[in-house]
């Protein structure tokens, strides 16, 4: 039987990972989110981040126009990431230390292969 401490991200993350181009709307970053019932989406590219609910919120909070806005205007980048193997405390850590909830997931050939955020580690540890 796995304890606690075995438990590795790559048991608890949300595969397949969800996407979206920074040059997306946000408007269609949120659409997203709604139809997939998640809190954040990865954003590939050669300044990898994320775009959160948090993020969105942050946005209209600051009087953004997102009539026009894009993924890449309200994204988080760079971003902190985890690999599958790590154990489920050191990510609770990370994410308790940089005070954030999701976090990118690489394999062993840095690819990017899922998500795990703290509803994920909650669940895990309920």
């Amino acid at each position: 039987m796995a304890t606690e401490t075995s438990v590795r991200i790559e048991d608890i993350m949300s595969t397949p990972l969800e996407t979206i181009s920074a040059d997306e709307t946000v408007k269609s970053a949120a659409t997203q989110m709604r139809e997939q019932n998640i809190n954040g989406i990865f954003v590939p590219g050669a300044q990898a981040g994320i775009i959160t609910t948090t993020d969105i919120v942050d946005a209209v909070a600051a009087g953004k126009d997102l009539s026009s806005a894009t993924v890449g205007d309200v994204m988080t980048a760079p971003v902190e990431r985890v690999t599958t193997s790590l154990e489920l405390g050191e990510a609770a850590a990370m994410m308790t230390t940089y005070d954030i909830k999701h976090l990118p997931v690489i394999d062993e050939h840095q690819d990017y292969v899922g998500m795990v955020s703290s509803t994920d580690i909650t669940q895990a540890l309920s």
